[in-house]
Formats: structure tokens, C-alpha cells, sequence
């Protein structure tokens, strides 16, 4: 077997790069509000996976991969404050709470995993 030492393998060896095990293009969404409820929750829901504008121009719709706490604590309608989504889709989130009518939420895109490792 020939050597690798001074290949591109042994370069790249333990060396850590931006990485996706989930799919395509998967965003992390913080929710941050106060006392949030269910149905602020599936008013944003349903905003993000319906698709909102036309060719090419505005929201995609996405497919929400997760719900979850920062601390993996349970959801709890009128009471939890801050929630993050796991969406996965192509477009992009612009998402305004005029849009969905929720007075004093906040909702931003903490992270992007993308399939362009280049």
C-alpha cells in the first residue's frame, strides 16, 4: 500500500469543517417571547410551511424537523419563553410577526447547516 503521509487524506486528517447530518439546508429559528403559547407556536408553524410569494421572490414553504427548549426542558404553553424550530427547505425566512399577528415575538435565525461544503 503506498504511504499517505504528505496525501490530502492525512492533511484533512482530525481537521473539522462545517457539517450536515440532517438534510439539504436545515435552519435553527429561536422563538423569543413571553409566555409563549400553543397557539402562538402553530400560527408560526403554519406561516413557516406554506409557501408565501411568487417566483422565486419571498418565503418558501419548510418542513419543521423539531421543536425543542435550549435546555431540553418540555414546552409549556403560557409559560416557556424562548423556543427554537429545526426547519428544513430552500428559501429564505423573513418571517415578521406582523405577518402572523403576535405582538412581542422575536424571531431570528441562530444557525444555518448547508450542503455546500466548499
Amino acid at each position: 500500500m503506498p504511504s499517505l503521509i504528505g496525501s490530502t487524506v492525512t492533511a484533512n486528517y482530525l481537521k473539522n469543517v462545517r457539517s450536515n447530518g440532517t438534510n439539504g439546508r436545515t435552519l435553527v429559528l429561536k422563538l423569543a417571547g413571553t409566555d409563549l403559547t400553543d397557539a402562538n407556536l402553530n400560527s408560526v408553524i403554519g406561516y413557516l410551511t406554506t409557501a408565501h410569494g411568487v417566483n422565486g421572490s419571498g418565503d418558501s414553504a419548510f418542513t419543521v424537523a423539531g421543536i425543542a427548549t435550549a435546555d431540553g426542558s418540555a414546552f409549556v404553553s403560557g409559560t416557556t419563553d424562548t423556543l427554537f424550530l429545526l426547519v428544513q427547505g430552500t428559501g429564505d425566512v423573513t418571517v415578521a410577526t406582523a405577518d402572523m399577528g403576535i405582538g412581542g415575538l422575536t424571531i431570528t435565525v441562530e444557525a444555518v447547516f448547508q450542503d455546500n461544503y466548499l
